[in-house]
Formats: structure tokens, sequence, C-alpha cells
């Protein structure tokens, strides 16, 4: 009887370790060691630089807006001259002249081995009326010793073969230099494209000379000129020009002859199409 008293006390008190143990906390685990943060790398220079440009784009997008797409640059040549000639009718006249003032109809032939240099023929024929400026004055003795001075604008015949500058006829062979190629803008949009060049070279030049025949003398002009290009093979031309020569005169024998002359023309340009295209 005792035996089983104590074999059931036995069973009844077995699952209360049990339970303890289950009742205590359990304990956390430890924790892993934390990685080192990876430094983050210094920005660079370039990046910097690329991203400050990045930037200033931005803002010059907001700031020009639709203008930006409208506006575009402009660069190149739109017209080329090398290997190509340029054939101007012209009309000139002469600047500042004391007895005849000249208005020559002529034209120039050129042929531009490169797109700065050019070969150039001259001619024209050469009107010369009497200019606005000439007089001529006269001088007469009144009663009392006294001196009368009466001026008067000359006929033609009067100065026919005496006055200087009675141009008739000019022919020459000129170097032209095209450093400068520009374009100009017009109403924003649209661009008006030019050239400057300078002239030089030899001048032959028939004169009437004090006998009233033709005399034929030599001498050089030098000046500077300026196209404008309506399309790829016709431009606007003007010039002004220096031309200097040595003509027979009454008095003295000869003279030293300046003659400042102001050129107008259109010029076409063959063949019609640029070489390459």
């Amino acid at each position: 009887m005792k035996t089983a008293t104590r074999l059931l006390l036995a069973l009844c008190l077995a699952p209360v370790p049990a339970l303890a143990q289950d009742a205590a906390p359990a304990k956390p685990a430890p924790a892993a060691p934390a990685k080192p943060a990876a430094a983050k790398p210094a920005p660079s220079s370039s990046g910097s630089s690329e991203q400050e440009a990045g930037d200033v784009s931005e803002v010059d997008k907001d700031r020009l807006g639709p203008l930006r797409e409208r506006v575009r640059p402009v660069s190149g040549h739109l017209f080329l001259k090398e290997g190509r000639f340029e054939l101007s009718p012209s009309a000139t006249f002469s600047v500042a002249d004391a007895f005849f003032t000249k208005y020559i109809l002529g034209g120039t032939l050129t042929y531009h081995a490169t797109e700065t240099l050019g070969v150039s023929l001259r001619a024209g024929y050469s009107i010369p009326t009497v200019a606005g400026v000439a007089q001529i004055c006269t001088f007469s003795e009144g009663e009392g010793g006294s001196t009368t001075r009466g001026c008067h604008k000359p006929p033609y015949e009067q100065l026919d073969g005496t006055a200087p500058g009675q141009i008739t006829l000019l022919g020459g062979l000129d170097l032209q230099w095209a450093p400068i190629y520009g374009k100009l803008s017009l109403f924003s949009e649209q661009f008006l494209h030019f050239d400057l060049y300078g002239i030089a070279g030899a001048t032959a030049v028939q004169y009437r000379g004090p006998s009233k025949t033709s005399e034929l003398t030599a001498g050089g002009n030098v000046g500077v000129g300026m196209r404008f290009f309506l399309n790829r093979w016709v431009t606007v031309r003007s010039e002004f020009r220096d031309l200097i020569y040595v003509e027979k005169a009454l008095n003295p024998s000869t003279t030293l002859r300046n003659q400042l002359m102001f050129e107008l023309g259109v010029s076409f340009f063959f063949p019609t199409a640029h070489p390459e295209s």
C-alpha cells in the first residue's frame, strides 16, 4: 500500500520541473558585431563641373524658352567663290573732282583661285561732265585802281582739252584679297551674308590732253570693296578706289592726278552651283 502511494505521488510531481523550466525567460542571443559603414567617395572636381554645367544648361533652357529653338547658330560659308568666275557690270562716278565729274560704265571679270584670292580684269568707258564746284574767275581793274573779281561756272567747251582729269577710257589688272566673311542678323531669324575685300593693281588711262587729242598713260589703283550675297550666285557689290596716274598739263608740263572713285555693281558667279556640289 505504501509502495503504491509513493508511485502515485512520483507520477503527479514529475511535470513540475518541466513547467518551471518553461516559465524561465530565455536569454537573448548575442548580437553579431556590426560591420563598419563604407565611406562615401568624395565628389571629384570633374563630376562637380559636369553637374554645374548641366545645371547651367537647364537654367539657359528655362530662361530662353522657345527662342532657343527658333534662333539657331549659323556656321560655315553660304557662298563659296573658289574656282568660280565673277562677271560684274557696274556704274562708277568720281568723287571730289575740281574740274570734271566722270561717269563710267563698265565691268569686271574676276577669277577666284581660292576663297580669299582673285585676279580681276577691269574696263570702263568714261563720260566726263563739268563738276559742280568748277569755277573760272576773272579779275578786272576798276576806277581808282580797284580790282573786281568775277567767277562763273565754265561751259564744257571752255574746259575741253585744257583742264586736267578729262578721262575717257579705263582698263586694268587687279589683285583681290577677301580675308573677312561675315553675317548680319535680320529680323532675328534671317541672315545677310557678306564679305570685305581689298584691291590693288595697275591701270591704263586714256584722257584728253592739252592739244585736244587722246593721250595714254599708266597708273595704279588701290581700294576696298564689299559684297552682299543675295543667293548662291548673285551678289550686290560696292567699291571705293583711289586712282593715281600722271597726266600732261599746260603748266606744269605734267601733273600727278589722284582721283577717288565710287563703284556700284551686280555680280553673277559661274558656274551658278558650287563646283563641289
